[in-house]
């Protein structure tokens, strides 16, 4: 701030005066008038007169134009005028006058204000003028140099003002020689507020008392000083001084935020250099400092300040950045001389010229202000001989006077208390401020040669340690004691990473490494724990290694990977010991996190050390494990991204530093989460898109494969490994792997090929799972075409509705099983459970987002995701290729051959691009020619799935793919038959492979399949080699068979709508395989997969029980163990339908027969394999039972293998099915069963057949009605097809033989009464079925109803050929049963009905009482006496004539009296369990129960006596009568 004597550069325009219309009023006055009055801004001089003239002001020199007009008149007038109002004694003016002050303010400077009556009659004495002169007031403007605001009352006067006026204000004149007339005594009428809106004028008390001392320390001020009303003599300048520094943070917000750099700027002045006042060295350093501290706390706690990510307050950062400059350092001026200007550091801010400063305050500047005692430096002429040997150093002249960097620094460290705490706790602005000084200090010229470690001071470098271990133990103690501050702690972490960050530019590197040090051990020797530990760290970490030099300070170029001069030498030279024991070390030891790597290159190290620790630990959420991976994930970008990093050989050296990372990545590969889908065989690998997410196949061939001992089998390692790991997230998973892809893209291949000689077959086996991993994590998702992003747009409101109905479906009970089959079977729930609560999956949510996207958006990121699809997936196969090349150097030959082929293979089951494929069938065509014996030999289920995959795509419409596809088949085919001599195995395992891709798959292309089967015949015929073999004529015979199993399956795609035709179809083709077991596996095994589809859990699992009867039969006649099964008799506790997989004799099936069951089932592991996923889909269907059976049959094996863990995961599993049993009890829902007949011609072999179809539980007869009416409809139309409504037997004559027809009828398991003593269960009621009973009403008329003595009953028996469940939904019946029962015998069948289900809702453990009433009132109800009333009356209201319906008559009255005996418990129960309300309501109960036993009492006591009368039974009586009658009899 200036005095009034300076000339400012601010603009003029930043300094107005603001008079608001709030405060122009008048207190009242004894007049009444039109008052007006007219504001003026002038300079008065001593010469100033005023004529008494209305309304008119004549001053010298006359007003400045500084006023702002209004909008209709100039910009800027010299007067305004206030509107008139009319007749107010307490006049209130709403006008608001703006100024625009001049830059260069006087005492001379004032307001004067003018006051006017209006007349709205003129007078005749008025002349032409309307206006009468009231008086004058006036304001002065700056008084005690600085501006005058604030509310005022001014009084008015009324004749003319006297000389020298504006020099006092208006209240305080002073007695002049002619005095002045007041209005009203002098008395304060004319009220009005003043604001000012000022960047020069700072308008705070505080801020104008530092500012004005700070100035007198300059040089420009006389003493005693003066301050508004107090004159401060020299002797108390210091004390002044210091009470205006403490007194700074009091200041208000808005003045300290105006001046905010000119406040720190004369504060870190203060800091850096001592003042000399009075004679005496006065240290300002401290309080000056704690000054600093207490505003950057103030405005950091402001709420209206704005603040960025980091919590940094926007205001200081831009003062950093743009404003702090370092304060000119001391020099040696002679006595008298002047300081030079500092206008230039701030001459964008129109900062004064300094003044002129004494020579003692120049000496005092020298001193060190946080040690004033230190004396000043002798002059030349005292010291000559100091000064040329501090001139011939290599430090500046003043290296050793105070530099403001390490005065910073020393306060930071000697501060305490609240000022310490704030100082760390907003460390972002000290830590910037100091390096901001040390790179000023650094810029000046002759520190451009200082070397490093020479550049700052030992005590400098001392107090910088300091500060770190202060910073971070302040960051430990937060971690350790406020738990709530841990966002704190963060900030100032990140604060001090970014602060080495920087001092790595500027100080000795060794010396900042020697920071990080202590940081790391500080931080690891706290009891925090371990995730927010291991954060902070890495956080800590991941900025440090943002350095732009981060490369060089790791030391990357100086790597000892470098690979020996032969990294691939003879097998012979291998032998002779070439290579040496410690040499192999040293390789292996490059991929290891050692030691010596850590103290080579320290920040990689430290941050691969981390991560291996993050790795390793469990944490919420895997925060800290993305956060691990993320920083080095950056890290590799950003080198990838630099453009000094080019060349190939820089980036072999940067990934040889990060060679340990290879290591840490193989070793958490079970932490990796990725998505591989078990049905990629059946998709066809056009490019289609992806299977629905809701298809899980039932044949988990992950599981099977880990069972029969795939050794690193991905897919099932964590049920090998018997406990859940907790994995990563899946993008976190990939940003790991993207990392190991870099480092073995860019490393040196000769070096990756001599580490993979040299490494453990463990640890290879643990490469090639990453590698197969790799392959399922950036297999290409087929991203949806954006022609149909607007159609999945209409959409939305159809998928929200499936959504609502999945949620609803989730519970079980009859209406979850009913509204499941609302829609069709085709809704899945399984694969969906909170799908609604994961918005990020759900089908909705990514249809809204991918409307937001442009066309060109989706089509960019399907471009993308191909690219990076076929970037990795080379990467690995280049991988692949180098361990085949170190083959032969290796041991474990086979080993790594057959893991090479797994990952081969699985990628083959992936979405892959045009050209990788081109290099993987390259690569498998010389695997196959390298090592065909191994692949044949010792692998043959790779070989099996080589075949298969290999087929899969000679069925590609893609042309490259699908000629690449058939040269492989053939070399396999030729190689088989030429060099292994096992062509039948391929013969047989491409067989399968068709029908297990037929089975599987339902858009797999038959036309190109076919087309590729004419290729692979015309290389068989143009093979000049093979000629003269039988090679050609075994590949014909061959496609010949592949050519029918196509024929067949032509006849599926027929019915794929049809599922019960589809699955009749496959069974079939399943048994026309009966003496193939591996091919009729293979189809047992597609019917399960279809089934599982369709949610017929069940189904799906007895397929899978046949194949395992059918493995145990080979395993019967092959290995004779007591563990084992004993055939397909062994299950017959499952089902008694798996006795026909016995059907083929032991001359017909030869299992030494070379290519006959050598697929991987064909074991002990395979068929527990097949058993556990049977027992987990009878878990799935509710079958219970079931599934204690199947473990019956593996528990065995287990024991006998001492496999302990899977034993005990198998007993878990049992537990679990039996805690279902006792829960679910009563509640469990069963299967529904109904009889279709199909009649007509237009049906074909389904002509007159009759099948009992199996549906879910609960379903009625007009659902599979319909359902079959909707499909049939389709196929024949709706005017041939006919439903048949009743259950009557069809009359094929009175049929119209151009019709179709169908009867459905509802049936019921049907169980004889010995069956029904060992049928206790409603499970054993509803498994092992082959009966089924149907009822048909009818009268001797031919009328289906009519009264109760003419009303006939007809029981129709069917029996199917097999007992459901079974493989299939529905089975034939081969055999009916029909009898009739007379009236009679339907009247006891239906009170025999009532009176159990009276006696099941009466003795139930926790009773319903809404069932019970409901039965009661059809039981004894007033309007329903008629019915059992009536029944009573038709039948035992006489004694029958006909001695046959004695027993009849008499079995009805016993039935009658039970049924009255349990309506009077079911009353009596009922009444202990009603309320109050329901009192009336029991008592007409029991009335009504009271007068229908009444009513029966006469009938009931009625006996005929023919039936009591004794029975003499002649001695032959058991030669007529059958035993099991005599039985009955007698009991």
């Amino acid at each position: 701030v200036c005095p009034p004597s300076s000339s400012p550069s601010f603009p003029w325009r930043r300094r107005i005066f603001d008079m608001s219309k709030k405060c122009w009023s008048f207190p009242p006055v004894r007049f009444t008038c039109l008052i007006t009055f007219t504001v003026n801004i002038l300079h008065a001089n001593s010469n100033q007169t005023f004529m008494n003239c209305a309304c008119v002001c004549v001053c010298s020199p006359p007003p400045p134009q500084v006023i702002f007009g209004k909008s209709s008149g100039p910009e800027f007038v010299r007067e305004v005028y206030t509107p008139v109002t009319y007749h107010n004694k307490s006049p209130d003016f709403y006008e608001e006058v703006k100024l625009a002050l001049p830059a260069r303010l006087t005492e001379r400077h004032h307001l004067l204000f003018t006051f006017y009556h209006i007349s709205c009659h003129q007078k005749q004495n008025q002349g032409n003028s309307c206006e009468t002169l009231i008086g004058f007031s006036w304001l002065p403007i700056w008084i005690n140099d600085r501006l005058h605001t604030g509310q005022f009352c001014l009084p008015i006067a009324l004749e003319r003002l006297p000389p020298n006026y504006s020099l006092h204000t208006a209240e305080k004149l002073p007695s002049q020689t002619i005095p002045v007339k007041w209005m009203e005594s002098h008395k304060g009428l004319f009220n009005l507020e003043v604001q000012a809106v000022s960047s020069v004028h700072t308008q705070d008390n505080h801020l104008e008392r530092f500012f004005t001392l700070c100035h007198a320390l300059e040089g420009g001020a006389i003493f005693p000083l003066r301050v508004r009303e107090e004159k401060i003599p020299e002797n108390k300048l210091e004390h002044e001084l210091k009470l205006s520094i403490i007194s700074l943070s009091s200041s208000s917000l808005e003045p300290l935020v105006h001046f905010l750099h000119l406040v720190l700027d004369n504060l870190f002045t203060l800091i850096m250099q001592p003042m000399l006042i009075a004679g005496q060295t006065a240290n300002l350093a401290q309080i000056a400092f704690e000054s600093v501290v207490s505003i950057v706390n103030s405005l950091h706690n402001s709420q209206e300040l704005t603040r960025d990510q980091q919590g940094r307050n926007s205001l200081l950062a831009t003062y950093l950045y743009w404003v702090f400059r370092l304060p000119d350092p001391p020099r040696d001026i002679p006595n008298g001389g002047v300081m030079p200007s500092t206008e230039s550091r701030y001459s964008t801010m129109g900062r004064a010229s300094a003044a002129t400063v004494g020579s003692m305050l120049l000496q005092s500047r020298i001193r060190s202000s946080s040690n004033p005692d230190i004396p000043a430096p002798h002059s030349l002429t005292e010291d000559a001989e100091v000064r040329h040997i501090l001139a011939a150093k290599v430090c500046p002249s003043y290296c050793n006077r105070a530099q403001f960097h390490e005065e910073l620094a020393l306060q930071m460290v000697v501060s305490t208390g609240v000022c310490r705490e704030n100082a760390y706790k907003y460390a972002w602005f000290f830590f910037e401020l100091l390096v901001k000084s040390m790179a000023q200090h650094m810029s000046q010229p002759d520190q451009n040669s200082v070397p490093r470690r020479s550049r700052f001071s030992d005590r400098f470098k001392d107090d910088i340690t300091t500060i770190v271990s202060v910073v971070t133990a302040e960051i430990g103690t937060i971690l350790v004691k406020q738990q709530k501050e841990v966002e704190q702690a963060e900030k100032v972490n990140i604060s001090l990473a970014f602060f080495l960050y920087d001092l790595l530019s500027l100080m000795d590197r060794g010396f900042v490494f020697m920071l990080v040090k202590n940081y790391c051990n500080q931080m690891s020797a706290k009891s925090v724990s371990m995730p927010t530990l291991i954060s902070m760290r890495l956080e800590f970490l991941r900025i440090l290694c943002s350095h732009e030099h981060y490369l060089n300070l790791s030391l990357f170029f100086s790597s000892p990977a470098s690979a020996p001069a032969s990294p691939c030498p003879s097998i012979s030279s291998q032998s002779s010991g070439s290579c040496s024991f410690q040499e192999q070390q040293r390789i292996l030891g490059l991929f290891e996190l050692s030691q010596e790597f850590k103290q080579q290159h320290y920040l990689t190290g430290l941050l691969l050390t981390e991560l291996n620790a993050a790795l390793d630990m469990e944490s919420e959420g895997g925060k800290v494990q993305r956060k691990a991976i993320n920083a080095i994930f950056s890290l590799l970008c950003s080198h990838d991204l630099d453009h000094r990093c080019i060349k190939s050989e820089v980036r072999a050296k940067m990934a040889a530093l990060y060679l340990p990372l290879v290591g840490i990545i193989i070793d958490s590969t079970n932490y990796l989460d990725f998505t591989v889908s078990d049905a990629r065989c059946t998709k066809s690998k056009s490019g289609g898109p992806e299977d629905d997410l809701d298809s899980v196949p039932p044949i988990n061939q992950s599981v099977a494969m880990a069972i029969a001992g795939n050794p690193f089998n991905t897919l099932g390692r964590n049920v090998l490994q018997g406990k859940s790991v907790a994995t990563l997230a899946a993008d976190t998973s990939r940003h790991l792997l993207v990392c190991f892809l870099w480092v073995m893209k860019n490393a040196d291949r000769s070096l990756i090929q001599r580490w993979t000689v040299d490494m453990p077959p463990s640890q290879l086996n643990k490469l090639l799972e990453l590698l197969t991993i790799c392959v399922s994590c950036f297999e290409y998702r087929a991203h949806q075409s954006s022609d149909k992003v607007s159609t999945q747009a209409l959409q939305k409101s159809q998928q929200a509705k499936l959504q609502l109905e999945e949620a609803l479906l989730r519970g079980m009970g009859a209406r979850g099983e009913m509204m499941k089959r609302v829609g069709g079977m085709d809704r899945t729930i399984g694969q969906r459970e909170n799908l609604r609560w994961r918005k990020d999956l759900t089908q909705w949510r990514q249809t809204n987002d991918r409307h937001d996207k442009t066309k060109a958006e989706l089509d960019q990121e399907a471009l993308i995701s191909g690219n990076l699809a076929t970037e990795a997936n080379l990467i690995v196969l280049d991988l692949l290729e180098t361990i085949v090349q170190a083959v032969p150097l290796a041991d474990c030959k086979d080993s790594v051959v057959g893991g090479v082929l797994k990952v081969l293979l699985h990628s083959l089951t992936c979405n892959q691009s045009s050209t990788f494929l081109s290099h993987t069938f390259s690569t498998l065509r010389a695997l196959v020619v390298k090592f065909g014996e191994l692949l044949f030999e010792e692998e043959a289920e790779q070989c099996a799935d080589l075949c298969q995959k290999v087929l899969q795509y000679c069925s590609s419409p893609v042309d490259e793919n699908r000629s690449q596809a058939c040269a492989t088949l053939y070399l396999i085919m030729r190689y088989s038959y030429s060099n292994a001599s096992n062509f039948s195995r391929v013969k047989m395992q491409v067989t399968m492979s068709l029908a297990s891709l037929v089975g599987k798959s339902s858009d797999f292309q038959e036309e190109h399949l076919r087309s590729s089967l004419r290729t692979i015949l015309a290389y068989a015929e143009e093979d000049a080699e093979m000629q003269n073999t039988q090679l050609p004529l075994q590949v014909d015979e061959l496609l010949r068979n592949l050519n029918s199993i196509l024929s067949d399956t032509v006849k599926m795609r027929e019915f794929q709508e049809d599922p019960e035709m589809l699955m009749d179809l496959m069974y079939r083709i399943a048994k026309g395989y009966q003496t193939s077991p591996d091919l009729r596996l293979t189809w047992l095994q597609n019917m399960a997969e279809k089934h599982n589809n369709r949610k017929c859990y069940t189904e799906s699992a007895m397929c899978l029980v046949h194949a395992a009867a059918l493995v145990a039969e080979y395993l019967s006649m092959l290995e004779d163990h007591k563990y084992l099964p004993i055939g397909s008799v062994t299950f017959q506790s499952i089902s008694s339908n798996v006795l026909e997989e016995s059907a083929v004799s032991d001359d017909i099936l030869s299992p030494d027969e070379d290519g006959v069951c050598s697929g991987r089932y064909f074991t002990e592991s395979g068929l527990v394999g097949l058993l556990e996923q049977a027992a987990e889909l009878f878990s799935n269907g509710g079958l219970y039972e079931a599934v204690n059976e199947v473990y019956k049959v593996i528990i065995p094996i287990l024991e006998a293998h001492r496999d302990f863990k899977k034993l005990a995961f198998t007993h878990d599993k049992l537990q679990r099915a039996f805690d279902n049993i006792i829960q679910k009890g009563h509640k469990r829902m069963f299967g529904t069963y109904f009889r279709v007949g199909f009649y007509g011609g237009k049906f074909g072999d389904l002509d007159e057949r009759e099948f009992i179809y199996k549906e879910p539980a609960i379903t009625h007869l007009p659902e599979i009605s319909h359902r079959l009416e909707n499909f049939y409809s389709q196929c024949f139309g709706e005017d041939v097809l006919v439903m048949i409504k009743d259950s009557t037997p069809v009359d094929r004559k009175q049929l119209n033989p151009n019709k179709a027809y169908i009867q459905v009828t509802y049936v019921e398991p049907y169980f004889d009464d010995y069956e029904m003593k060992d049928r206790l269960t409603n499970f054993e009621k509803n498994f092992n079925l082959r009966r089924f009973m149907y009822t048909t009403p009818f009268t001797k008329s031919g009328r289906p109803r009519g009264e109760l003595n003419e009303q006939y009953k007809r029981k129709t028996i069917l029996t199917t050929m097999h007992a459901f469940p079974y493989v299939k939904t529905r089975i034939n019946v081969i055999q009916k049963e029909e009898f009739d029962l007379t009236p009679i015998e339907v009247a006891i069948e239906d009170m025999q009905k009532k009176t159990k289900e009276l006696a099941v809702a009466t003795h139930r453990e926790h009773p319903d009482a809404v069932m019970l009433q409901m039965l009661l009132q059809g039981s004894v109800g007033a309007t329903v006496n008629q019915g059992p009333l009536e029944v009573a009356q038709v039948f035992l209201n006489e004694i029958p004539v006909d001695p046959k319906l004695f027993r009849h008559h008499n079995k009805l009255r016993l039935c009658f009296k039970e049924f009255i005996m349990r309506c009077g418990e079911a009353v009596e129960k009922n009444k202990h369990l009603i309320t109050s309300d329901q009192k009336e309501y029991q008592q007409e109960l029991k009335k009504n129960y009271n007068r229908l036993r009444e009513s029966l009492r006469p009938m009931l006591e009625r006996k005929i006596p023919e039936l009591y009368k004794p029975i003499i039974r002649p001695r032959d009586s058991f030669k007529r009568l059958s035993f099991r009658k005599t039985q009955e009899e007698v009991s």
